[in-house]
C-alpha cells in the first residue's frame, strides 16, 4: 500500500459547482490530484486545477482533511495497486483562465450542488456536503 497526499477544489460560482468527468474512471468528481515532491498543498491545488480545467484559482478556506478508509480514501485499482489517499479539500475562487477540458477529463460541467450526478466519485460527495455546511472549522475525516 502506498500513502499519497492529494488535493481537491470546490469551485462554486453563480453557474454552480464545477465538476469534471474523469477520463480514468468515467465518474464525475472535483478537480484535483496528487501533491508532487517539493510542493505545498496549495501549490498543488492551483497547479491541478489549472491542468485539469484551464482555470486559475485562489484557495479561500480549507474545507477538510480526508484520510479515513470509511470515507473511501483507500482505493484498490484494477491493476492491483492499493493507494491510501490523504486529501485536503479547499473552497476556491476563480481569478482567471478559460475553462478548458484536458486529457485527464472527458468533460467539465457546472452542477447545482443539491442535484449532483448519480455517477460520481463517492468520497467527493462528502467533501461537497461538508463545504455546503459553511463551518468555520475544517473537518477531519
Amino acid at each position: 500500500m502506498v500513502i499519497r497526499p492529494g488535493v481537491s477544489a470546490i469551485i462554486l460560482t453563480a453557474e454552480g459547482l464545477l465538476l469534471q468527468r474523469r477520463a480514468d474512471n468515467g465518474l464525475w468528481g472535483l478537480p484535483g490530484g496528487g501533491v508532487e515532491p517539493g510542493e505545498s498543498v496549495t501549490e498543488a491545488l492551483v497547479r491541478e486545477v489549472r491542468e485539469e480545467t484551464g482555470l486559475e484559482v485562489t484557495p479561500l478556506r480549507l474545507i477538510g482533511v480526508y484520510s479515513a478508509p470509511a470515507h473511501g480514501q483507500v482505493v484498490t485499482y484494477p491493476d492491483g495497486n492499493v493507494i491510501h489517499y490523504v486529501s485536503s479539500s479547499f473552497e476556491c475562487r476563480v481569478v482567471g483562465g478559460v475553462l478548458t477540458c484536458s486529457h485527464e477529463s472527458l468533460e467539465l460541467g457546472w452542477f447545482d450542488p443539491e442535484r449532483l450526478p448519480a455517477e460520481m466519485v463517492p468520497m467527493h460527495r462528502v467533501r461537497i456536503a461538508d463545504a455546503l455546511m459553511r463551518r468555520v472549522e475544517a473537518f477531519v475525516r
